[in-house]
């Protein structure tokens, strides 16, 4: 018994010192026999390469946007809050527990184009079910998968 109230008590101590981190989803790279699996009408011109780079925009994007809304509501600065307000504006009962971004996020968080070029990427994304969209009240959101 005095081993167990050890082992307890250095368990409760991890738990006290390390504060409670989120874990935010991201999606994961395409992979090469999936990119030669895609259909030659998706892919057109785009490489493995530019898909695999709006991955990771699309990855920081929603890391940033999700770092702000864990933050505390006293902690952030006016601008932040109102980014904040914004983003719990956007989430729905259908929203609920999914990490997703809408294309303001992307304008916001990254220097990615949102072109013809950007759409037929997000249609491979989900084609290869990295990304959902979920289309309610005008506004298109893009869960991650």
């Amino acid at each position: 018994t005095v081993k167990s109230e050890g082992q307890t008590k250095a368990a409760e101590l991890k738990c006290a010192t390390k504060p409670e981190t989120k874990v935010i989803k991201e999606a994961a790279l395409i992979t090469t026999e999936e990119f030669q699996s895609l259909p030659m009408y998706l892919k057109g011109r785009i490489t493995h390469d530019q898909i695999n780079a709006v991955v990771q925009h699309l990855n920081k994007a929603v890391v940033d946007k999700y770092k702000i809304m864990y933050q505390p509501l006293k902690s952030m600065s006016v601008t932040v809050r109102n980014l904040y307000s914004r983003f719990m504006d956007e989430e729905t009962k259908d929203t609920k527990g999914v990490f997703f971004i809408v294309e303001a996020d992307i304008k916001q968080f990254t220097q990615l184009k949102l072109d013809k070029r950007f759409h037929r990427i997000l249609s491979i994304l989900r084609h290869c079910q990295r990304l959902r969209e979920i289309r309610t009240s005008g506004l298109i959101r893009y869960a991650i998968c």
